[in-house]
This record gives C-alpha cells, sequence and structure tokens, in this order.
C-alpha cells in the first residue's frame, strides 16, 4: 500500500449486492468521501467469498468495472469470532494508515449489526457511514431498479422464500410476488443478490448459471466467471 497525502478516504464494506452498491453510489453521487477500495472477505485457499460462495474472479471484476481496487481479506474456513475481528482489524488498521478514516456500509435498520460495526471500528479510530440506513425498504428497492441496477437472487433462505426464487432478476416482477412478509431489501437476510450491471460499471460482468446448491435451509446458485 501507498501511503496517502489526500484527504481522508473511505472503503466500502463489499458484498457484491444491491446495498452495497447502492451506498457505493451515492457516495460517489455526494462526491465525498474519496473512495479507497471495496473491503470484502473470503474463504481462504477457496477463492469464494465467505457470505455467499461468490467466485472472488467475479467480486474482483465488479471491482475492475468500477474503477476500484478490492482488498480481500482472508479467513479461515468457519472462523470464529475473534479470527475475524483480529484479521479485520489488521487491514482496517493498514488503510488507516495510508489515510482511510471511514467505512461504507449498505446496512438499512438492523441496530445490532450496525452497533457491531461501530465498536470494531472504534478500535481502530474509524467511523461507520450508512447512506441507506433508516430508509423506507419498499422504495428503496424501486429506487435501486429505476436507477438500472441488474442483479440476480443468489441465495435465497427456504424457510421464507420458494427455492424457485433463486436465480430470479431482481425486477419489479419479483417484488410484486414477494409475500408481504418478506423485506423488499431482504435485509433480514432472506434472499442476497449479486449485481452484474449497474449506473456505476464501465462494463456489465459476464457469467454463467451453474447449479443450485443446497447446503441447510439456504439454496444458492453457483455463478461461473466467464472471460
Amino acid at each position: 500500500m501507498t501511503f496517502s497525502t489526500n484527504p481522508p478516504g473511505a472503503l466500502v464494506s463489499w458484498s457484491g449486492g444491491k446495498d452495497c452498491n447502492l451506498a457505493l453510489y451515492e457516495a460517489l453521487q455526494a462526491g465525498t468521501p474519496r473512495i479507497e477500495a471495496l473491503f470484502t472477505t473470503e474463504i481462504e485457499g477457496a477463492e469464494r467469498m465467505i457470505s455467499h460462495g461468490l467466485h472472488m474472479s467475479l467480486v474482483e471484476e465488479q471491482a475492475s468495472c468500477l474503477g476500484l481496487s478490492l482488498d480481500r481479506v482472508l479467513m479461515p474456513k468457519g472462523p470464529n469470532n475473534s479470527a475475524y475481528e483480529a484479521r479485520t482489524l489488521a487491514h482496517l488498521a493498514l488503510h488507516y494508515a495510508c489515510g482511510a478514516r471511514q467505512v461504507i456500509y449498505g446496512d438499512l435498520f438492523l441496530q445490532d449489526i450496525r452497533d457491531y460495526r461501530d465498536a470494531l471500528l472504534k478500535l481502530v479510530d474509524m467511523k461507520g457511514l450508512y447512506p441507506l440506513w433508516g430508509r423506507n425498504t419498499k422504495d428503496l428497492a424501486q429506487h435501486v431498479i429505476g436507477l438500472g441496477f441488474q442483479a440476480v437472487l443468489i441465495c435465497v433462505d427456504t424457510t421464507c422464500l420458494d427455492v424457485s426464487f433463486v436465480g430470479r432478476a431482481y425486477d419489479k416482477q419479483l417484488l410484486a410476488e414477494l409475500p408481504p412478509e418478506i423485506d423488499p431489501c431482504g435485509e433480514n437476510g432472506e434472499f442476497h443478490t449479486f449485481v452484474w450491471q449497474g449506473p456505476s460499471y464501465q462494463r456489465p460482468v459476464r457469467f454463467s448459471r451453474g447449479e443450485i446448491i443446497r447446503d441447510g435451509k439456504y439454496a444458492f446458485l453457483d455463478l461461473i466467471p466467464v472471460n
């Protein structure tokens, strides 16, 4: 890393989904703070993201399409909380030394998660930014689609949604067909998305659809990178 003399910047906590994409978009539109990098965690030795099992090459391609770098924090498979925190804090400390002072999150309303993030950041003298916090999720879902973000559902909690929702486009038709008890942004973990195109993307992320994998109550769509 190169030590920065620029004004303080920010990282973006990155899952590849619609919420972190929208949070980044709104930060870019505001023009502040300066975006240092996307920040994500991957399974050590597996080349896949911890949260949804995405191929890291797809996440790297997202970053490239956005013109940003990606900081990949390696985690042991099934890390305990102390391992997660130690490795995350080590990377955050490096970014702090290079000028980053904030981390942007796409969280919407889960206060316990926000409190946890803020407590962790405080240990390295950084702060969390939550540009989507507290906004009506029905309106926010329509806003994501209206801006032109293109996303696919890559993970579904089958205790909340039928497995047939896996692989569907995140669009107005899907929102209309969601059961009324399901948050339209999936903030309670009902589903997760992968964005492959959007207003800040220089080009679409190319992929093909692999098999649907069942893991306990979750069903995942394996996206295959296409060169």
